[in-house]
Order: structure tokens, then sequence, then C-alpha cells
């Protein structure tokens, strides 16, 4: 069902689980907190900046921490609850974890990648862990965008060449199992946009499966030889200058961390009542609305805008947030800002230019119900300590 087709009857089982998943969050809060060990346990951190109901420490609780504070619960609902033990919290675990879209298993061809220099014999793709190569890696995922990749990948290198200094970098498209000739196009733009005995380059890798926008993201990012890394849209929506201003941003941070990990993030926060919201329909602003709403009940309403496709990690920041990412879908987002906070890498927003492009595959009623699904995933998860910040420290 695309925008068009979506009525305001549509709408009532998605505002029914809203309502169902903020009740339960409060329920869930209030309960807990008549426990003594956990209330000791979410002492509140040095410097908290989150507005959650939840502290974010609670979020990354170790599943030791969930036996001991369901063990001291009243014994009328320590008689009612299975998590009394490290097995008890796998099944569950398990079940919850069979909601998640399918995952597909990496074939040997995806670590490869080809360019204008080897269209035809496919080489290895770096590791994130080894030394940076080029001043700026380019992360484009990109899922049946033959119409939209062009003029974004154009207007990228426009951008790139015009730089005095110039800056090395690369830019690395991942097809994430594209039904139409995405990977095909990708390498026609390397070729024809290869400039003789320059260090920059179009890589193009391809995903047999589709993963998902923050599978392709991953993927590439755990691949990658910039000193920096960016990710941005295959729609070209955010005007590309911008990363400038995220650019100098960058500098300051990395000086007043001493080269520490640091992030930045375009925003369109500042467009909430801009002329290029308010065209949009009720139904996608409201919709808007209350997903920030429901950031906000489950850790991330610091950030103003968690979802724009354009952030720029330093090389220790992505080292620390890629590995341990574990959703592969359109929310990912959340899940690196949640990893960034609790691993205390700080992240500044920067405001970008913004405008919609016509020809988003995001189904809003099935985006809606998914954004929820996997919002419940990533705090479960994490609460019963099946997911951890150290997680997959290789890929």
């Amino acid at each position: 069902m695309g925008l068009e087709g979506v009525r305001p009857d549509d709408l009532l089982p998605i505002l029914a689980i809203i309502l169902v998943v903020i009740v339960i969050a409060v329920s869930v809060n209030q309960l807990f907190w008549r426990s003594p060990s956990f209330r000791r346990w979410v002492a509140p951190l040095d410097d908290t900046t989150s507005t959650s109901l939840f502290t974010i420490r609670e979020v990354f609780v170790t599943r030791q921490t969930v036996v001991t504070m369901m063990n001291t619960l009243p014994n009328g609902v320590a008689a009612i609850t299975p998590l009394t033990s490290s097995a008890s919290l796998d099944r569950l675990g398990d079940i919850f974890n069979s909601l998640l879209p399918s995952r597909a298993i990496p074939a040997s061809e995806e670590y490869t990648y080809v360019s204008a220099s080897n269209p035809e014999e496919p080489k290895a793709l770096p590791s994130l862990g080894d030394s940076p190569s080029v001043e700026l890696s380019i992360i484009v995922p990109a899922f049946d965008e033959t119409a939209r990749l062009k003029p974004m990948i154009e207007s990228t290198l426009e951008h790139l060449r015009s730089l005095s200094p110039h800056r090395s970098f690369e830019i690395i498209i991942v097809d994430d199992g594209s039904k139409d000739d995405t990977s095909g196009l990708a390498l026609k733009l390397a070729i024809s946009h290869a400039k003789a005995n320059a260090k920059d380059e179009i890589r193009v890798v391809r995903l047999r499966m589709n993963r998902g926008k923050g599978g392709a993201v991953k993927h590439g990012c755990m691949h990658s030889r910039g000193e920096r890394i960016l990710f941005v849209d295959a729609d070209g929506a955010t005007r590309f200058s911008d990363l400038e201003a995220l650019w100098k941003k960058m500098d300051e941070l990395e000086e007043k961390e001493e080269g520490g990990p640091c992030i930045v993030i375009g925003s369109r926060a500042h467009l909430v009542n801009s002329e290029a919201v308010v065209k949009r329909s009720k139904i996608r602003n409201f919709l808007m609305k209350g997903f920030h709403t429901t950031l906000r009940v489950l850790g991330v309403g610091y950030i103003g805008d968690t979802q724009c496709g354009f952030k720029l990690f330093n090389r220790p920041a992505a080292q620390q947030v890629f590995p341990p990412l574990h959703l592969p879908t359109w929310i990912f987002d959340v899940e690196l800002l949640l990893l960034a906070q609790f691993l205390r890498i700080p992240v500044l927003e920067i405001p970008v230019h913004w405008h919609e492009v016509p020809g988003s595959k995001l189904n809003i009623a099935g985006a809606s119900l998914s954004m929820l699904r996997d919002l419940i995933l990533l705090r479960i998860n994490y609460l019963l300590g099946r997911w951890s910040p150290r997680d997959f420290q290789v890929d």
C-alpha cells in the first residue's frame, strides 16, 4: 500500500499498537522499580541526557542482572516469571528474535568488489580494522535505485572534485539485493567517472539477498578505507555540499576529544515547520510525530532527527558502533545512536538542506508496524543480555 492508499481507518491498528507499547513500557518501568536491586542498579548516570522512562544503562543490562532482579521481585510476581535462569532467557530471546526479518547468510562474493580498474575480476574488500588509506569513505546503500542513483553520484562527485585542497575519497555503492540493474548502473558510473592515475574510485559491492538498509550500510562501513566514513541515502535528498558543515564540526570535536571517537549527524529537525514538511501528507506527518514520541519512550529522545540519511563517523567511532550493530532494517540508526550513547561517544547534530525526492519504496503502514517491532526487539534483546555493545568485533 503506497502513501496515496493509506486511509485514516488503516491507522487504527497502528495507533492501538503504539498505545499498548507505551502502556507496557510504563507498567514494566513501575514494576521493575519495586525491586531494590533494580533501583540500585539504575542509579542516575553522571551525565544522563535522555528523557526516556528508562535510563540508557538499563538498555544494556546483563542477563545476570535480569535474573537477580527478577529473583528480588515480590513472591507473587516471581512465581509467575520464567526469567529465573540463563537458559530461560535464551529461550525467551529465541522467541523474540524469531520475529526479526530473515537474515541472509553472507556469501563469499559479498566480500568482494568491482570497480573501473577491475570490472571483470572482483577483488577482496578490506576491513574496518585496517589502517585508513583515503580521507573519506562514502557508503551508499542502494535497492532498486536505477532511477535515482545517477544524479546523486554525479552531484557527489561534482562537489568532491571542486574541493581545494583535494580530499581523497572512495564511494562504496552497496547493491542490497536489487531486482533491477542497480549494480550494473553503479559499475557503469564507476567506469565513466574514473580518473587516470587517481586514488579516488567508486567501488560496487553486490549483496545476493536483500538485507535491509541497516545491513547494507553496516556491510559497506565494515569494509571501508576512510579516516572518516559518511553514509548517505541514494536518493540525493540531502544536499551533499552540506558535508562541509559536518566536516568542520568533526574537526572541532576531534580536537576537543583529542582524536577520540566522534560522530556528527545531519538533521532535518529545523524543517519541522518548513514548507517541505508542511506540504507532506497529514498522515505522514502524524506518523512522524508518533515515531518521535515512541523514541522518547524507548531511549533516544535527546536526538532531534535520528533518521536523516547523512551521518559522519571518524574511524575510531565506526570501529566501535558498527561491529555490534544488530538491526538490519531502516530503523538501524536508532541502535547506532543508543550504542554511541552507551559507549559515551559524543554525537553532534548539524542542520542540513533536505528536499523530498519521489520514488521512495517505503510502505508507510508496513514500515510503522516493522518500526514498532524492531524498537521493541531492540530493547528486549539488550534487556535480556542477548545483545551487547561488545558483540561482533569482526565482520
